[in-house]
């Protein structure tokens, strides 16, 4: 199965990426204002650098980085580039684009972003991907996701579609791509953690007016140490603490004995809250 790549940013300096360190890590925790800059910027570049030169004959389909319940950063990414492709495809007459999902089977507490090749490989490699392949049948697919480190789940999208036996026109968009491989790919966690040194630092995102959820931001509250976390909690709205045993239950982290501590404060604060609505019939 040929296909092809497009990244917006190559990044050949570990100090110089083409982009905002910060920007990326607040992204990466939640920041939608970054993502919709992220995913408009993406387009813009794939429409200029691809689609004008050879405009698509076929229907679109994008199809966000692979997630069981919780999305990941890329989800957000994806809003945004499909919003701006739409607007370009509408204005030449072509018709806009599908989605469809890739869904996962196995979440694991690990962090991606501090693992080298061989272990992000070993890591994805019990991971299995499923797709509806009947709804791709003659449509031309576009797999997102943020950045390309080692190329481990671009593997894996390939021996998914593989597997779907899919002989579908494809192409893999990120956002950015490690493209000197004199950098090691823990760079990564250089990026992610840029902005996020502790809990509290979450603040900024989850309270900054343009904040949307995702696996990372969920794991990392969950598997922080339980007395910086009950203190983190204390801070946050109802919503959010709805929001965040909501997303936690639907990813099965509470079957997780590394999130069961907090995970089970959570429960008990929000059991709690009802107790004494109830209580007080409001």
């Amino acid at each position: 199965m040929n296909h092809r790549i497009y990244s917006l940013h190559k990044i050949h300096s570990s100090t110089n990426f083409g982009f905002d360190a910060a920007d990326y890590s607040r992204f990466k925790y939640g920041d939608d204002a970054v993502a919709a800059r992220y995913g408009t910027a993406l387009a813009d570049g794939f429409i200029q650098d691809v689609l004008s030169k050879n405009p698509p004959t076929q229907q679109l389909v994008v199809i966000s980085s692979p997630y069981s319940f919780i999305p990941t950063a890329t989800f957000a990414l994806k809003n945004h580039f499909v919003f701006r492709l739409n607007r370009w495809l509408a204005q030449n007459g072509i018709p806009v684009v599908q989605e469809a999902k890739v869904h996962r089977t196995i979440t694991y507490k690990e962090d991606y972003g501090a693992l080298d090749a061989e272990q992000r490989m070993s890591l994805i490699s019990n991971d299995s991907f499923h797709i509806d392949a009947g709804f791709l049948t003659g449509k031309v697919l576009i797999f997102l996701d943020d950045i390309k480190i080692t190329g481990s789940h671009e593997r894996m999208i390939s021996k998914m579609i593989r597997e779907y036996n899919l002989h579908n026109e494809t192409y893999m968009l990120y956002f950015a791509e490690l493209v000197n491989m004199d950098i090691p790919p823990t760079i990564e966690n250089y990026l992610n953690y840029h902005e996020v040194k502790t809990i509290f630092d979450l603040d900024r995102v989850i309270n900054g007016g343009h904040f949307i959820v995702n696996t990372r931001i969920v794991k990392y509250i969950l598997n922080y140490d339980h007395k910086d976390f009950c203190i983190f909690i204390e801070y946050q709205s109802k919503a959010f603490i709805n929001q965040l045993y909501d997303m936690a239950l639907g990813n099965g982290y509470h079957t997780m004995d590394n999130y069961s501590i907090n995970l089970n404060y959570l429960r008990n604060l929000l059991l709690d809250h009802e107790t004494k609505l109830v209580h007080h019939g409001n």
